[in-house]
């Protein structure tokens, strides 16, 4: 199952990424992308990248309030602090839909 990480929303300024850059994980666990990737991009939905292929967002309190197939997790940086920008990622599964479980 692959997944699709693009950029939603920017809180601050980020010197790498702009509003609807995107990356894949192949097999959720290949980085797939044409673009620079932030090292935070795929460290933020590191703990959650193999949920989706057992359970929904919804599952893990990570959907979102309009589309409750797709995740949201923001980057690391701490915006307020550092004069860097907090990058919010939306999450989506891309292919077959999640299995049954029994």
């Amino acid at each position: 199952m692959d997944l699709t990480v693009a950029v939603k929303e920017i809180r601050g300024r980020c010197p790498v990424h702009r509003v609807g850059d995107s990356f894949t994980l192949k097999a959720c666990y290949q980085l797939v992308s044409d673009i620079p990737v932030c090292m935070h991009a795929p460290a933020s939905p590191m703990p959650w990248y193999n949920a989706p292929r057992v359970s929904e967002p919804a599952d893990w309190g990570l959907d979102g309030k309009n589309d409750r197939t797709k995740a949201y997790i923001q980057c690391p940086d701490a915006c307020q602090y550092t004069n860097g920008g907090t990058v919010v990622f939306e999450v989506a599964r891309i292919g077959e839909p999640v299995p049954e479980l029994a």
